[in-house]
């Protein structure tokens, strides 16, 4: 097994497509395509799977809850916002990179069809 997975901006399988669940649709009718790249478990107990890879959503919001899951993301290209429950808006774009950790409860807004490179810990 190899120790360096290339994620690339645009990989060349199909990926697994879905929509929103309906009790988490806010507005439009947001779909997403997923491609995992790389999963394994974690040898720290604390986070049992690491998942990796890329996903896209065409315009809507949901939301979206994290609970236990810590998720890092960088905007390949797209607009959105994410907007904290009782907090915050905090807009991405195209080359930034952020952090949502467990416990986060909001909204995710996709202005702009996007593009993101995950990392999922559960």
């Amino acid at each position: 097994m190899p120790h360096i997975v290339p994620i690339p901006n645009a990989p060349d399988f199909t990926p697994r497509k879905d929509v929103a669940a309906p009790e988490r649709l806010i507005e439009g009718a947001p779909s997403f395509q997923t491609w995992e790249l790389d999963t394994a478990l974690a040898e720290a107990a604390k986070w049992g799977q690491i998942r990796t890879g890329v996903w896209e959503a065409t315009p809507g919001t949901t939301i979206s809850i994290k609970g236990d899951t810590f998720e890092f993301c960088h905007i390949l290209s797209g607009r959105v916002e994410i907007i904290e429950d009782g907090g915050d808006t905090f807009p991405f774009g195209a080359g930034d990179s952020f952090v949502m950790k467990p416990g986060f409860v909001g909204q995710w807004k996709t202005i702009e069809t996007v593009r993101k490179i995950y990392v999922i810990a559960s």
